[in-house]
């Protein structure tokens, strides 16, 4: 495993909302919508990744999780390292195109 490979984690985010009312439907589409555009994919629902370089870069983007949170519902966050997620087991289904897309050994540091 190469010296930056190491560093790499991921953060997953875990989440229920509610959604029985029209503004509960759009305080969860907002959330969601934070997801995607600080860079993280879904990986099934309600399950949504991304990958962070180092313990900094996880605390900055653990602040924006943080600061985006919707007032009702559970969400949690899982930091774990890059081999831990890379020895997850997909015991039914197939990877979606996020999971096949990217890992940290394919990553490109400019």
């Amino acid at each position: 495993m190469s010296e930056a490979t190491r560093r790499y984690m991921h953060l997953l985010v875990f989440f229920d909302l509610p959604v029985t009312s029209r503004e509960k439907r759009r305080v969860y589409t907002v959330f969601r919508r934070f997801l995607i555009q600080d860079g993280y994919d879904m990986i099934q629902w309600s399950v949504y990744g991304r990958i962070v370089n180092g313990m900094d870069d996880a605390e900055k983007h653990l602040k924006r999780l943080s600061d985006n949170l919707p007032k009702e519902g559970s969400v949690r966050c899982l930091q774990v390292s890059e081999k831990q997620f890379a020895n997850m087991r997909l015991l039914v289904g197939t990877k979606n195109f996020q999971e096949k897309k990217v890992n940290a050994d394919q990553m490109l540091l400019f």
